[in-house]
């Protein structure tokens, strides 16, 4: 009897799951994406504007008069030729980004570096990190982690050191957008809108592919990198910028963060030497998919894209080491603001925010959540597709939980 009451459920589920992903993705109306894309930008302002202010901010101030009192110009990508500057910017200084009669905002400040520090040293106050991976390759390992705050999309941590690689070369692997289409499928364009010669400081704008069934995402990326001896702070988020209108297609990706520190660490090979280089990994963003799915998807597929970052970058490596020339995003890489040790520590000390822990869980998931997810997700696209009133929503989503209670009753 069981049997065939799965059955009875099973086929209409299906037929459900798959007409709506039909109706959602190939004739969704163009209202609906309009709205899908404002709301889209204004829970990224509101998540953005939920965050604490930074407990720094008073005590940081008077670093304020350490700025540089001229302002300097930034660089627009017009084609031509330009000069770059390779005097190393001096310590807090800030660029400010001009426009013609306009000046911009600094969007990637000391504020960013502050925020990240507090997730190196895990005292950014958050949810615990769920170990959800632990696997390795024969010159690279790789652990991530997962945690859901109590607004926004969820968040990743990861570490990969690679063996037999510097922290300087990693660095521009990481920031080189003309290699990464290498290594990178999912990127289909990048184009540098402007950049400071004094900080390193660039906004960029990424496509990247996606599946059939969904748009392209556009990225507009605002990027810096803080240097302390041989650790790199590698700060990139999404910026706003008007010189790039947005489109229908791609659709504009507006809360993105994907910040990483670089170090020198010590071998796993037992030698005792720090031949190897760890890259600390702290990412989310909101791409317009419900967050279960994306997780979902991001847990299957992640060790995948992992495994193609090793090959990419020891193809680089022996570019580099052959005399390669060096890219425009490369070459940027290598103009840091520098931050001396004696700050980092002042951020640590000064840092009254409670100490992050880490939960260690298995990377399978369980037999009875993934069902529950692809039921609930199939419910999700059907129920927002067909009908905007509460009643078809309310039968799908009821259809769905019993399904999922009889798969847990088998």
């Amino acid at each position: 009897m069981a049997l065939i009451e799965v059955l009875v459920f099973l086929v209409p589920i299906c037929v459900a799951f798959v007409f709506g992903i039909f109706i959602g993705w190939v004739w969704k109306p163009r209202w609906a994406i309009m709205g899908s894309d404002k709301l889209s930008y204004s829970v990224s302002k509101a998540f953005e504007l939920s965050f604490p202010s930074s407990p720094l901010a008073s005590v940081m101030s008077p670093l304020n008069g350490l700025r540089s009192k001229g302002s300097e110009a930034w660089t627009l990508n017009t084609g031509e030729d330009k000069t770059q500057s390779s005097a190393p910017p001096n310590e807090y200084e800030d660029c400010s980004m001009w426009q013609p009669n306009e000046q911009k905002p600094n969007l990637v400040n000391k504020e960013d570096l502050e925020h990240l520090c507090q997730l190196v040293e895990m005292k950014d106050g958050g949810p615990p990190w769920k170990q959800m991976m632990d696997r390795s390759a024969p010159n690279m390992s790789y652990k991530a982690w997962q945690r859901d705050p109590k607004h926004g999309p969820p968040q990743y941590r990861s570490s990969t050191i690679f063996e037999d690689a510097t922290p300087e070369l990693v660095r521009d692997f990481f920031w080189d957008d003309e290699f990464r289409s290498n290594w990178d499928d999912m990127l289909a364009s990048s184009t540098t809108i402007e950049e400071c010669p004094t900080t390193g400081t660039m906004i960029v704008q990424w496509i990247r592919k996606f599946p059939f069934f969904c748009k392209d995402r556009e990225y507009i990326i605002g990027r810096r990198i803080w240097e302390s001896g041989r650790s790199y702070y590698c700060v990139t988020k999404g910026v706003p910028c008007t010189s790039v209108p947005r489109r229908d297609t791609p659709r504009r990706v507006d809360l993105y963060y994907s910040s990483w520190c670089i170090r020198a660490v010590e071998s796993k090979r037992g030698n005792g030497q720090l031949t190897a280089c760890e890259v600390l990994l702290f990412h989310y963003e909101d791409m317009g998919i419900p967050w279960e799915l994306a997780k979902l998807g991001i847990r299957k597929g992640m060790w995948g894209a992992v495994k193609k970052i090793e090959p990419g970058f020891r193809a680089y490596q022996k570019a580099r080491a052959s005399g390669a020339p060096l890219s425009q995003p490369a070459f940027m890489a290598q103009i840091n603001s520098k931050i001396g040790p004696e700050y980092l520590r002042f951020l640590g000390e000064t840092e009254n925010l409670s100490e992050t822990q880490i939960a260690s869980t298995s990377d399978k998931p369980s037999g009875r959540n993934i069902p529950k997810l692809l039921i609930f997700g199939g419910a999700i696209i059907l129920a927002c597709s067909l009908d905007r009133g509460l009643l078809t929503k309310a039968v799908i989503f009821g259809v769905a939980r019993r399904f999922g209670n009889i798969g847990n009753r088998l």
